[in-house]
């Protein structure tokens, strides 16, 4: 999925595609850093307010205590409203930046060849959008915040240690290179491991999705053990991932805490020798330990966020590749126009074609067709013997590796895909009902048909019975895959869309193969008043659906091997008469 030349998930130069959707806007960005700036600014004023009650308050006869009580509760004020704001936009932010990413990964999904998903299993790219997304929300939402406002408190209260007491601080200051090395060498195999654990949760989701969706399968086998055991090694490989990465995590922040605070406790052992020698003050060096806390937590805190920094890194380069790929199958610069009207013309010329995970096995060989505008064509064979892969490349989903494909006379490769798809209507052998209302399921056939359009398709395809029944007519709901619907109605709604569709070439995929008898030929004579005026061309497995063709194509092993009507195939004996007989018998026995 990914190419070489892109930079590996696994760097921290990754989170610059997060900073591509987070920087459109700006202003929630800017209003962040100042609540954050101001957040910061105040928790370091809290140690002041100390050095100032124990200097100014109980050290000064007869001084004003309560005054500095109220600055230090001033201070707290203001840190708890900059909080809050920086929660806010911060959170915002999060939440925006993470929808903007799933849209674009989803959008160029949708412009990817039908080939990039044989690669690639859609399961766990479903996985990339919901959990790495996730992962980035926490990062936009949480981690970058929190970094962000450690090294500002880091970095701004290293300085105030300087101008309370420089030697002290000069002596904390002298153990952070010794920090840091176990951070970056440690850092490295966190990396490593947490690239594991995200590819290891993508496999839990990507099998979960595959058992879930084959559920009666599963049952009707009685695989629920093989398959919880299976799904149960998952898990354990994930947990075992998780619990190295843990591990790393749980070392490396020990390392850093103990250094940390054990460089800080000499330092404070030595500040306690500077007061008895009368050189430093004790709201000093109240406001020193305080201070010198607050710097210890903030670099303690960027330990675990250089770790969720790393997750969110891995993440976002896993969604990187999905935004980089580019579609195998594009518009040209400058694409040709077809006729208007479209004549439906379709011809293949010595096409040879291999599908890209099947390379060993040839799909069409030195295969030429020429459909002719108004003609019906049905394109019989065995299993395997090319007939869908016609229709595949038909609608430009491949390309072939020699030869072409040309409707009305242009090839292919010069027409907008788009274009091409418009001038068909396909009902497909194994129908596909979404997860919405009828009304949506018939309107993929043309979005802006109205319902008086929609009724005359359903009644054309025999589908408007069963739709005035369903309890909210075209406005129900019909369940993931059509549940609510049977086999034979789900495709007579498919039917219906291509009614509605009204193109020029009609692509019909075994289209009456899930149909009873009845419903079978009150379909079969709507289809054949579709086919009139229009280009088709029929799949059929039963042949007893094209006797009326005008040209029967035989094929085997991505070839013609016979060509002619029904009377004459039967005639010569060959292929087709040998399928004839086989099915013709059967059914009479």
């Amino acid at each position: 999925m990914a190419d070489d030349s892109a930079p590996t998930p696994r760097k921290l130069s990754n989170l610059v595609v997060i900073w591509r959707f987070t920087g459109r806007y700006k202003g929630q960005v800017v209003g962040a850093l100042a609540a954050l700036l101001v957040a910061a600014a105040a928790t370091l004023a809290i140690p002041n307010a100390f050095r100032l009650i124990i200097d100014r308050g109980f050290n000064s006869i007869g001084g004003d205590i309560g005054r500095w009580f109220q600055y230090l509760l001033g201070v707290v004020v203001v840190m708890a409203i900059a909080t809050a704001f920086r929660f806010y936009f911060v959170s915002w932010l999060g939440e925006r930046v993470v929808a903007d990413v799933r849209t674009a990964v989803q959008r160029n999904l949708l412009r990817l060849a039908p080939s990039f998903f044989e690669e690639n299993r859609p399961s766990e790219i479903a996985s990339r959008l919901t959990a790495d997304t996730t992962i980035i929300e926490q990062v936009v939402g949480t981690t970058i915040s929190v970094a962000l406002r450690n090294i500002v408190m880091g970095i701004g209260g290293i300085a105030y240690l300087f101008a309370l007491a420089p030697k002290l601080a000069a002596l904390l200051i002298f153990g952070i290179p010794v920090v840091i090395l176990p951070i970056v060498f440690l850092g490295r195999r966190v990396r490593k491991v947490s690239r594991e654990s995200q590819d290891r949760v993508a496999e839990v989701g990507a099998m979960a999705v595959e058992v879930l969706g084959a559920m009666k399968i599963v049952q009707a086998f009685g695989q629920e053990a093989r398959e919880a055991q299976r799904f149960q090694q998952i898990v354990d490989s994930v947990f075992d991932t998780a619990r190295r990465r843990i591990r790393l995590r749980a070392v490396m922040t020990a390392m850093v805490i103990a250094l940390i605070f054990g460089a800080i406790t000499l330092v404070m052992w030595q500040g306690a020798l500077d007061v008895q020698a009368g050189r430093i003050s004790g709201g000093t060096i109240a406001a020193f330990v305080l201070t010198g806390g607050l710097v210890a937590g903030a670099f303690g805190a960027l330990t675990e966020v250089y770790g969720d920094l790393l997750r969110g890194a891995g993440a976002a380069g896993r969604l990187a590749e999905l935004l980089r790929e580019e579609p195998a199958i594009a518009p040209p610069a400058q694409p040709r126009a077809l006729p208007k009207p479209a004549r439906g013309e379709l011809e293949f010329r010595n096409v040879h074609f291999r599908y890209p995970t099947r390379t060993d096995i040839s799909a069409l060989a030195d295969f030429t067709l020429t459909v002719r505008q108004g003609e019906t064509v049905a394109i019989v064979g065995p299993s395997g013997a090319g007939k869908s892969t016609l229709f595949q490349l038909a609608q430009r989903f491949y390309d072939p590796e020699s030869g072409s494909v040309l409707l009305d006379g242009i090839a292919l490769p010069d027409l907008d895909p788009a274009e091409i798809r418009g001038a068909m209507a396909l009902v497909p052998q194994e129908t596909v009902i979404f997860a919405a209302s009828a009304r949506d399921n018939l309107r993929y056939g043309r979005w802006q048909a109205g319902d008086d359009e929609l009724w005359a398709a359903a009644e054309a395809a025999n589908a408007a019975t069963f739709l005035r029944a369903l309890p909210d007519g075209l406005d129900t709901y019909m369940g993931e895959g059509g549940a609510r619907l049977s086999g034979g109605q789900r495709q007579r709604v498919a039917i219906a869309r291509a009614i509605l569709r009204d193109a020029p070439l009609l692509l019909l995929d075994e289209a009456t193969s899930a149909l009873d008898a009845e419903s079978e030929r009150l379909v079969q004579s709507s289809i054949e008043r579709l086919m009139e005026h229009r280009t088709t061309m029929v799949i059929a497995h039963r042949l007893a659906t094209v006797r009326a063709a005008d040209r029967i194509i035989v094929m085997e092993g991505g070839r013609i091997v016979e060509e002619g009507n029904h009377d004459s195939l039967l005639a010569s004996g060959g292929l087709y008469a040998r399928l004839a007989r086989l099915q013709f018998e059967g059914l009479a026995a």
